[in-house]
């Protein structure tokens, strides 16, 4: 019977779109390789993420200046930036009042490839990421490399990464979004983390997306359509 569920499942499943933060998953292997849902890539000119309500891609604004993407760009499904990924952030910075920023863990995947455009899903190994706080809130960014990439594919942690590479990631997320003069603007770096600190973290999204989200999470969903469908009589 639970066979039979599993398959109705995903036959339904086959029919619609899946939303990229909501309905995709995340892979067998995670943390340590993951399905990123990529927004945007280097050669991109205006900045595009998806739209949470519907889950289509949308223009968020062009780029103020002429720094571009260093590498492909998005977030991991089903992760949520809540309560223990802003608890965790306090914890290694000694900083209070830190809350989630209430937005889908991003991910950067490096790649020596060109790719031409997002609204695709990457297999990426995350390798460590930057402790980034946004106005108070926790931001952070996963650095991760393309599953067998043919120069970044070997690497697993980010003392692997070359530092002019880091450092051009660092650049572009603390001045992106600034304006000249704008003394309003309140980004930080604390401090770049390594591939085990990376994974727990991915692994604290997933449980505040649970707590956020628990009633679409799949198990919780399947778990009620299950008590629905055992009292179905299937041929």
């Amino acid at each position: 019977m639970e066979e039979k569920i599993k398959n109705y499942l995903k036959k339904i499943s086959m029919r619609y779109k899946a939303h990229p933060w909501h309905g995709l998953d995340l892979g067998d292997e995670v943390p340590n390789r993951v399905t990123a849902f990529i927004e945007v890539v280097p050669s991109d000119t205006v900045k595009y993420e998806v739209d949470k309500d519907s889950g289509f891609m949308t223009i968020d604004r062009p780029q103020k200046f002429s720094n571009i993407m260093p590498a492909m760009y998005g977030f991991l499904p089903r992760t949520f930036c809540g309560d223990k990924v802003a608890q965790h952030c306090m914890d290694k910075t000694d900083l209070t009042d830190i809350v989630g920023d209430g937005d889908p863990l991003d991910i950067c995947v490096l790649s020596e490839k060109e790719v031409t455009h997002g609204n695709i899903l990457a297999q990426a190994i995350p390798i460590g990421g930057f402790r980034m706080i946004d106005g108070g809130e926790a931001d952070d960014k996963i650095i991760a490399v393309l599953k067998d990439d043919s120069i970044y594919g070997h690497m697993r942690d980010i003392s692997e990464l070359p530092e002019k590479v880091s450092n051009r990631l660092k650049h572009y997320f603390l001045t992106y979004k600034a304006m000249p003069g704008d003394e309003s603007y309140d980004v930080k770096i604390t401090d770049r983390y390594n591939a085990e600190e990376a994974k727990e973290i991915i692994e604290l999204s997933q449980k505040d997306y649970e707590a956020e989200y628990e009633l679409i999470t799949r198990d919780r969903a399947r778990e009620m359509l299950s008590e629905v469908l055992s009292k179905v009589q299937f041929s």
